[in-house]
């Protein structure tokens, strides 16, 4: 049975777009932390169900895109947009993309035909019952596939380099545990288990503001769903109706994407294996024509965490009739594409939660223990991953 209204198949307005007139959102952007880096803020509001809805912002280039994401038929989802982990291995890959081409026209390396087939794998463990649930991640695996332009050598230290200089990496190699700020109808709420943010609880845009948001006029379709993940799941893959909801937990995700270059657009084409679900063709870029990479990584956690709040709610049947989260990424240039010559770097990702309940602070406190827990992207964060590279040469 599915769960809420079909609310993002209902608007009369495109899925995801470019926000025309971002000022009047009312998005407080934070400013940059690095050196010709980013910070991006993440407004991520429920929706219906597990439709959620965000308005990313960066400071660097004072855009704002609208995305909306949901689950498939595993979470008993409408299945109307992509799921929260393919936001976020789209904007790996994109990222990826994007350095191994500056590091390549800085060093005058061919690599014509490039393509990129990257695959992200997370776990979840444990009971919700008892509070042993948790969520896990892997190590990323990645194969370039280039074809005949320069030596093997070349470009393997192309590519190893291109991975060191993408901003991701700050937040994969060594342990980042994200901080939060917690607030309760309205009214401040220290958090519990999590890591505390200081400061007061950052405030959600007007409902109105964000309501009333309209596309920028023309451009491509960003993003569309293409069909349906036919290639055969690996072994501990649920794909069956409601089975993330199952009080017990023992399984293995892997979202995946391929990319590469067409027209000057990062084209992906993304897939769930694990479980199985919707395909979807993704479009980036780094100048204004679709979500940039930290766009597409910055909606992609925030989504994540917000399903959890969803999750835990449905299993245990909690009181949360509303729910947001502010968010900030900051993220250093990249390396090549920054022409910095530095490593990516990243500060841990600030939440500031804000939830909607008729139950008691510390309840409101455990939801957001266990949305921390169970979210793939925030172990994604506090564990020390790496990308594991492949390189293949195409025909």
């Amino acid at each position: 049975m599915k769960l809420g209204e079909d609310l993002i198949g209902r608007d009369s307005r495109p899925p995801f777009f470019r926000v025309a007139e971002p000022a009047a959102l009312g998005i407080a952007v934070p400013a940059p932390r690095r050196p010709e880096g980013d910070a991006v803020r993440a407004v991520v509001r429920t929706l219906s169900g597990f439709q959620k809805e965000a308005f990313v912002a960066s400071a660097r280039t004072g855009r704002v895109w609208r995305l909306v994401s949901d689950e498939g038929a595993y979470l008993n989802g409408q299945d109307a947009a992509p799921c929260p982990l393919a936001f976020f291995t789209c904007g790996m890959i994109a990222g990826y993309l994007h350095e191994i081409c500056a590091l390549a026209a800085e060093r005058g390396i061919d690599v014509s035909g490039l393509r990129l087939v990257q695959n992200n794998f997370y776990t979840m463990q444990g009971a919700m019952r008892d509070r042993s649930m948790i969520g896990g991640a892997r190590p990323v695996e990645l194969e370039v596939q280039i074809g005949a332009g320069a030596e093997d050598a070349r470009l393997a230290q192309l590519c190893m380099d291109a991975v060191e200089a993408a901003p991701i990496r700050g937040l994969m190699r060594g342990v980042v545990p994200s901080l939060f700020a917690l607030a309760r109808n309205g009214a401040p709420l220290a958090p519990g288990g999590v890591g505390r943010l200081p400061g007061e609880v950052a405030p959600l845009p007007p409902r109105a503001a964000l309501d009333a948001a309209r596309p920028v006029s023309g451009g491509p379709d960003l993003i569309r769903r293409t069909g349906t993940t036919r290639e055969k799941a690996q072994a501990g893959a649920t794909s069956a109706g409601g089975s993330s909801l199952s009080d017990h937990q023992d399984r293995v995700l892997n979202p995946a994407a391929t990319a590469w270059i067409e027209d000057g657009l990062v084209v992906i084409e993304q897939r769930l294996y694990s479980p199985r679900g919707s395909t979807f063709r993704f479009l980036s870029s780094e100048d204004g024509r679709a979500p940039d990479a930290a766009t597409l990584l910055a909606a992609g956690i925030g989504f994540c965490f917000m399903t959890q709040f969803g999750r835990f709610a449905a299993m245990e049947k909690l009181d949360l009739p509303d729910y947001a989260i502010v968010q900030d990424l900051h993220l250093s240039a990249g390396g090549g594409s920054g022409g910095t010559g530095l490593p990516g770097a990243a500060d841990p990702v600030e939440t500031h939660v804000h939830l909607t309940t008729d139950m008691p602070d510390d309840a409101a406190r455990e939801m957001l223990d266990v949305a921390e827990r169970t979210c793939f992207l925030h172990a994604f964060c506090r564990t020390d991953l790496k990308t594991r590279l492949r390189l293949r040469q195409a025909a």
